[in-house]
């Protein structure tokens, strides 16, 4: 797993949700699930490519991009804007990278919320 401090900046975080943990583990949960759904639309949409693919694309990496900027999520953060990007420029070789860029990233994300009892 990442270092944690990559995935989320915690004191950040809690900031955002006014120090309330409960809260923000309540929204880490919910980003988790907004991230699995959004993922698997960008894997659907790489798997069986519609007529333009890079607007689906680029529509689920910018809301995955804003939720995860919200909870101070850096890596997942960033991921998604590397693949937003990748996927505004049409480059199917940039969507690709910044495709397994952003499952990586996940799954450094699920295993910290692991590691946290979520």
């Amino acid at each position: 797993m990442a270092d944690s401090s990559q995935v989320i900046d915690w004191g950040e975080a809690m900031q955002q949700c006014g120090d309330d943990e409960e809260f923000l583990r309540e929204l880490l949960v919910d980003l988790r699930t907004e991230s699995e759904q959004q993922i698997a639309n960008i894997q659907g949409i790489i798997q069986s490519p519609p007529a333009n693919p890079y607007e689906g694309i680029m529509r689920s990496a910018h809301m995955l991009k804003g939720a995860s900027a919200n909870l101070m999520c850096n890596q997942l953060r960033q991921a998604s804007l590397n693949l937003e990007e990748a996927a505004r420029r049409a480059n199917q070789q940039g969507v690709q990278a910044a495709y397994g860029e952003l499952q990586m990233a996940f799954t450094n994300y699920v295993q910290f919320l692991g590691s946290i009892g979520l």
